[in-house]
């Protein structure tokens, strides 16, 4: 038998797949197997996407496959990583290893432990007269109550003890690695009565589980304002596929938001459900990943990467917050989590369930739409005030320190959105002009007052804070601009105090568990302010935060994107839609240099349909999607006139019919690399991939 093997490969001038012969000893090898194969003069990883009972090679003159590794991808997904790679002009190799980083290649030895188990005379050590010390007796009686447990739980000493009696005994067992819990957010473990809307848009989407419908009919759009109750129509969904026998995926848009959203549907649906993420250990993602494969857990929540869950018969995937865009992935492929989903659903027949309060533009164009318009409680939503923060220097307007300080005497909750990490924006020189730039990158480096250090938040270069400027020796040096830290250091000095804590949420925390610590500190607080990034806006269901702050509303207004005006909308809806949720009712202010900016005025009216609409016309008007494809060219080069060079090349080469190719136009430096981009405007999706790829 020959295994046609795609090796893994980064190179684009090396193109599989492979054939290498099969021997007995490699015993069952299918399509997804992972091998190591010999390859260019070393071991490298592959994955066989095909097997024929021939080559065009004679089988002497074929190597055979190292090993075969214990982890296998569906075949379903070996199909899912060809499309990605055609989908985004990359290679099946590189789409394979994406596919495989889910979980997959984090292939190690399972993790054994000794395991204690109480024996029959253990038992009756326990209800008879036999001597124990104290530890032993409280040994027995935590493996009466709590079954087999690690050894190392009781004292290995005393467990050795007791199976040298026989009252207990000690094997070596596989322990799977689980993720660490959170109790972040709340569910009720029973459903609760559903209002009129939830029932109407889950019976939707339960006739499409059941029903044998076209696949374009099994896409729908949740848009239901803030707290109106859509994770409770995807928790009656996703139990309405399990009771069919099928599996479903869960996908939330940050690593900070999956502790909250997996006890959430662990409450609901016990321990079918697994975790998929980067920010677990490899271990413990490894396990998850194969949990998932032997059919052990059915339901996979997780960040981007869960969407390659190696789960069998998907009946079911859900996007929250579809309008987020940390679904898309930076690398290469530059694959987007959703259209990988909607792919993914119509390989398997299954219902894609898309929602958000703030829904993209193409998602309302493109999907059955279920409407939620009123929040759960029957309560308003938070009225929304604009502030205006031209001629005014300090981060916070006067009304909204004065809404601060009433907010303490009252001790309620608020939440403060700063869409910057760190203490300034960057450093001048008052004397000469001079600002500290990244050396690799064309921007600004970001002061961090913790460490005391200037950070670039493109490559990760670091400095130390200057004393005086390089350039003409003044120590006369400016801070520009508020960031988290900033700010976080303003409430403290006007507001802090033990009874009314200043929390602090951005992607400086060190890690996963450190930020699920302090979302789980500001829910226990019966009062405080959590500052942070735009992770504080996303799906976070605390109860008692009456009012909400945005800072600096339109920076997103000012980037060079034609989402910027709806990115702008979705953050001031979603922080807005933080607030309010308890019977104190919830105001939000947001601070802005644009007050009359078209997406801070349709957000302060949670005009969503009125936004929605303007910005279809506007899309329409200048080609943009859902009306037409944009694919982007970057050339990166050491010299910038390298990079234009090959940019203007390339224009000439891209010619599909009904395009439009704007540039070659430069980009800032990045990396220590100069950088020139295309942009194609195009009407036929699939000839513009293939002019590009």
């Amino acid at each position: 038998m020959i295994a046609r093997v795609q090796p893994l490969t980064r190179t684009r001038a090396v193109r599989g797949p492979f054939d290498y012969r099969l021997g007995a000893e490699h015993g069952e090898v299918g399509i997804g197997s992972v091998l190591r194969v010999p390859f260019g003069g070393r071991a490298t990883l592959g994955v066989v996407v095909a097997l024929a009972e021939r080559s065009e090679l004679a089988p002497d003159r074929l190597a055979e496959p190292q090993s075969v590794l214990p982890a296998e991808l569906p075949p379903d997904l070996v199909a899912l990583a060809g499309w990605m790679a055609g989908e985004y002009c990359s290679t099946p190799a590189r789409a394979l290893r994406v596919v495989l980083s889910a979980g997959a290649a984090d292939v190690g030895r399972p993790r054994r432990a000794l395991v204690a188990e109480l024996t029959e005379g253990g038992r009756d050590a326990l209800a008879g007269g036999v001597r124990l010390t104290a530890k032993q007796r409280a040994a027995l009686t935590h493996l009466l109550l709590h079954g087999a447990s690690g050894a190392s739980q009781l004292g290995l000493d005393t467990a050795r003890r007791l199976q040298a009696r026989g009252l207990v005994t000690l094997e070596q067992r596989i322990r799977p690695r689980r993720p660490p819990r959170h109790a972040v957010g709340s569910a009720p473990a029973s459903a609760p009565q559903l209002t009129e809307e939830q029932r109407r848009a889950l019976e939707s989407v339960l006739a499409a589980l059941c029903a044998e419908e076209q696949p374009a009919s099994r896409d729908f759009l949740l848009h239901g304002v803030t707290g109106s109750g859509k994770t409770e129509v995807y928790l009656g969904a996703v139990a309405a596929t399990l009771a069919r026998g099928r599996s479903a995926i869960v996908l939330v848009p940050e690593i900070a938001l999956t502790p909250q959203s997996v006890e959430r549907f662990r409450a609901r649906l016990g321990e079918v459900v697994a975790v998929l993420h980067s920010g677990l250990r490899a271990g413990e993602r490894y396990d998850e990943w194969l949990r998932m494969r032997a059919g052990e857990a059915r339901v996979c929540v997780g960040a981007r990467s869960a969407v390659f869950a190696p789960l069998s018969d998907l009946g079911l995937i859900v996007i929250d917050e579809e309008h987020e865009g940390s679904y898309k992935h930076e690398g290469d492929p530059r694959y987007d989590a959703r259209s990988v989903a909607e792919h993914r659903a119509r390989q398997h027949g299954a219902v894609l369930l898309a929602g958000s309060a703030t829904p993209r533009a193409e998602s309302v164009s493109s999907k059955r739409r279920l409407a939620l318009t009123k929040r759960i409680d029957g309560r308003a939503l938070p009225a929304v005030e604009v502030l205006d923060m031209r001629g005014l220097h300090h981060p916070l307007h006067p009304e909204t320190r004065v809404a601060l300080a009433d907010l303490r005497r009252a001790e309620g909750k608020a939440i403060a959105l700063v869409n910057r990490r760190g203490w300034s924006n960057f450093l001048s020189c008052k004397s000469c002009g001079h600002v500290w730039l990244c050396p690799n990158c064309e921007v600004a480096l970001v002061l961090h007052r913790t460490g005391s250090l200037l950070a670039c938040h493109h490559c990760g270069h670091r400095e130390t804070v200057p004393g005086r400027c390089p350039a003409c020796a003044s120590i006369s040096v400016a801070r520009h601009g508020a960031g988290t830290e900033r700010v976080e250091h303003e409430l403290i000095e006007a507001l802090g105090s033990p009874a009314f804590p200043i929390f602090r949420l951005d992607a400086d925390s060190t890690s996963l568990s450190e930020r699920a610590r302090t979302l789980q500190r500001f829910q226990a607080a019966p009062g405080g302010v959590l500052v942070g990034t735009q992770m504080v806006a996303k799906g976070h269901d605390f109860q008692g935060v009456s009012l909400g702050i945005v800072l600096d509303a339109d920076q997103t207004l000012r980037f060079p994107d034609f989402r910027a005006e709806e990115r702008t909308f979705a953050l001031v809806t979603q922080l807005a839609g933080r607030t309010g949720r308890g019977r104190a009712g919830g105001r939000v202010l947001v601070q802005t240099l644009s007050p009359a900016a078209r997406a801070i005025a349709f957000a302060a009216q949670h005009d969503a349909d009125g936004f929605l609409a303007d910005e279809l016309v506007r899309r329409e008007a200048l080609r943009y999607p859902p009306y037409a494809t944009l694919i982007r060219v970057v050339c990166a080069a050491r010299e910038a006139d390298a990079a234009r060079s090959v940019a203007s090349a390339l224009r000439g080469l891209i010619s599909p019919p009904d395009t439009i190719v704007l540039g070659p136009a430069p980009l800032f430096r990045l990396r220590a690399r100069a950088r020139s981009q295309l942009v194609i405007k195009a009407s036929d999706r699939s000839a513009a991939i293939r002019a590009v790829g």
